[in-house]
């Protein structure tokens, strides 16, 4: 496939993963994470109980917890847990229980309908679940990201949204729910079908609630593009409190 063929291929295909992460505008602001009583151990993530606990994979010392305000809400708060020490002490570690340390904890928003444990195309509700981070890209140059980072304008927001979403790509990185890690995060491909919907990003934040994506403000993505480390296998751990601690 030629060059030119590609790119019109990706950008065909990116109005569709963009349209899923636009949102109307006036939410309100989101409130502070709280832990889930009686769900998780003091050890283990704030909030987040044994389903999905035990789900993060035993290597990962890096995990972005997004917390939604409820099952319906737009609103979330975003929290970088990390798990200090070497690769195989954090595996001993996890298979005891560890002290996760809260590094840093943003305002954020998710699907603007809330949450889907049944995520589909067009559903404008983000995925519950444990999904690994892998790639990154955006608009912008890379700003020392640590994920492999695809800098191009085909993820330039369609200039027909409005004005307060056309930054919103500036800088992504992509949850691996239904797509091919290693590839840029607009790649087009659907593993599980198109039903399954896809192009679900962390991403920069307009104001309101998206159609599946998580997104925080340009300096939380730059944090987090200088910080989520390969070596230390980021997840994301997303959903609603009340998913979180079941």
């Amino acid at each position: 496939m030629s060059i030119d063929v590609r790119r019109a291929v990706l950008c065909g295909s990116l109005v569709l993963v963009l349209a899923a992460c636009s949102g109307p505008r006036g939410a309100d602001p989101p409130t502070k994470p709280r832990a889930g009583a009686g769900t998780a151990a003091p050890e283990d993530i704030p909030g987040v109980g044994d389903r999905l606990r035990h789900r993060i994979p035993a290597d990962s010392r890096q995990v972005v917890a997004v917390y939604g305000d409820g099952v319906n809400a737009p609103n979330a708060t975003v929290v970088l847990y990390t798990q200090r020490g070497s690769e195989s002490a954090s595996k001993r570690a996890s298979q005891r229980g560890t002290t996760w340390e809260r590094t840093r904890s943003w305002p954020a928003h998710n699907g603007r309908k809330g949450w889907t444990t049944d995520h589909h195309e067009g559903d404008k509700r983000s995925p519950v679940g444990v999904f690994t981070l892998s790639d990154a890209g955006g608009v912008l140059k890379d700003p020392g990201s640590k994920l492999p980072y695809t800098q191009s304008a085909a993820f330039t927001a369609p200039r027909w949204w409005p004005r307060s979403h056309w930054h919103d790509f500036d800088y992504v990185i992509a949850i691996d729910y239904n797509r091919v890690k290693g590839t840029p995060p607009n790649d087009p491909t659907r593993p599980e079908g198109e039903r399954r919907g896809g192009g679900i990003w962390l991403h920069m934040d307009h104001g309101s609630g998206t159609s599946a994506c998580v997104s925080l403000s340009k300096s939380a993505m730059e944090y987090l593009l200088r910080t989520l480390d390969p070596d230390r296998h980021p997840v994301v751990v997303m959903g609603d409190r009340a998913d979180l601690a079941g």
